[in-house]
């Protein structure tokens, strides 16, 4: 599925309390015009969740549950977009 800017899937955010890193990346991705629908998920809330991911916060996913690759930490605005287009249609690809 190929996105474009009016077109967002719904995205999971994993994070935990404290984590800096979680909240940089959800505030950049809040700041997109337009931002993608954004569900944060504390991994320290669910066992699974902490066993899998808990040392690799933050983690992007898809609402199927497709973890896309690792935001890198300095990208924003535009280059935010173009980064999360690429991934997003690697994992759905048109």
């Amino acid at each position: 599925m190929a996105t474009s800017d009016q077109d967002w899937p719904p995205l999971t955010l994993l994070t935990r309390q404290g984590c800096c890193l979680c909240e940089g990346l959800q505030e950049r991705l809040e700041a997109l015009d337009p931002a993608p629908p954004l569900q944060c998920v504390d991994v320290d809330g669910d066992g699974q969740l902490q066993a899998r991911f808990g040392l690799e916060v933050p983690v992007l996913m898809t609402a199927s549950g497709a973890v896309l690759a690792r935001v890198p930490p300095r990208l924003s605005g535009d280059r935010l977009a173009d980064w999360l287009h690429r991934n997003l249609n690697n994992i759905n690809p048109a």
